[in-house]
């Protein structure tokens, strides 16, 4: 997990700006106590999310650490580039040489700002949309979807028991001192939102849940189409593969694309995958749209695989410039939505 810390450069860096006795081995110390806070917060991070997300707080952590090692040595390194004039007087003093350790100094303090950055993405992890790629996606949504349920029924309950008895007093759970508290919270409340729950929050849970249903569904059609032959498009030089189970629009080329193809990929959101061995982005219309376009398929040859872009992109055109997008997509048996890939 740690990284060398160079302690002759940290010693001399101190020898440069101070006239104390530098303690061995304190900017490794330093080093190592920043680490272990970090570690301590991934560890509670991974009490949080699903093991999906360990392996990716592990590599932020290595990062953070690794990082962190580079910018305290460089940092020193800078320390002990020129003295501090306390230590050396002003006699013949280097004042072009300190002026560029501190122009170093200020882009170096800008850079640990950076690496600081580091522990805010770790505390970020597993927060956001659940990951259809996570293996236990299905499990978190399902255990989401019935959190979501019995605050909703809470709420309705809590609502009819305020309209009949006029106080939370006596409903099943709360006791008196809660009740009391509530009551008063409700009487402060505008006119609109003087009840436990508010029709905008019962409005609010019903809208996650519908969310959260509709991505139930949509694992059920990744899982359903994930093998489709149709999720390929063979074109001259490769293939365009829709990697359902990954969530993934994968470009595989038989040989290395030229540059302006791969600047294209690039200014279009496609990363390379050295694991993968492919240029790939999450799977959306846009991004076969953008596939298409980037290596000219104009071919009206159909293809269907299930349609898993997200709700900003329904609108999106599937067929490139040169072709008339169709006039609504095409479903499935069961009602899964289907889009075409060529």
């Amino acid at each position: 997990m740690y990284y060398p810390i160079n302690e002759n450069t940290a010693r001399l860096s101190h020898q440069m700006m101070s006239m104390s006795d530098y303690k061995e081995g304190s900017a490794t110390a330093g080093y190592r106590a920043a680490v272990d806070e970090a570690a301590a917060l991934v560890e509670r991070q991974k009490q949080k999310v699903s093991p999906f997300y360990h392996e990716k707080l592990d590599a932020l952590l290595d990062r953070y650490a690794r990082r962190l090692a580079q910018w305290t040595n460089d940092h020193n390194r800078n320390g002990a580039s020129c003295p501090s004039v306390l230590v050396c007087g002003a006699g013949n003093f280097p004042t072009h040489k300190k002026e560029k350790q501190n122009a170093r100094e200020d882009s170096l303090w800008k850079e640990y700002d950076e690496i600081k950055g580091i522990l805010s993405k770790i505390k970020s992890v597993g927060t956001g949309p659940i990951d259809p790629t996570d293996p236990h996606a299905r499990e978190m949504l399902e255990d989401r979807l019935q959190r979501l349920q019995d605050t909703l029924d809470k709420g309705k309950a809590m609502n009819a028991h305020y309209r009949k008895h006029k106080t939370m007093k006596g409903f099943p759970g709360m006791t008196d001192e809660t009740a009391a508290e509530m009551d008063e919270a409700i009487s402060r409340a505008p006119a609109f939102a003087q009840t436990p729950f508010p029709d905008f929050e019962l409005s609010s849970l019903r809208g996650k849940i519908k969310r959260t249903q509709e991505n139930l569904a949509k694992l059920d059609g990744i899982e359903q189409h994930k093998d489709d032959a149709a999720n390929t498009l063979e074109f001259d030089g490769g293939k365009i593969f829709l990697n359902m189970e990954a969530n993934r629009l994968q470009i595989l080329f038989d040989e290395i694309p030229d540059e302006e193809t791969r600047a294209a990929l690039k200014s279009h959101g496609f990363k390379w995958s050295r694991k993968n061995e492919a240029w790939q982005r999450q799977l959306t219309r846009n991004a076969i749209y953008d596939a298409k376009h980037i290596l000219g398929i104009t071919d009206t040859k159909r293809a269907t695989a299930a349609d898993e872009g997200d709700a900003a992109q329904q609108a999106a055109p599937l067929a490139t410039p040169e072709e008339a997008p169709p006039p609504e997509l095409p479903t499935a048996a069961d009602g899964q939505a289907l889009f075409p890939l060529a």
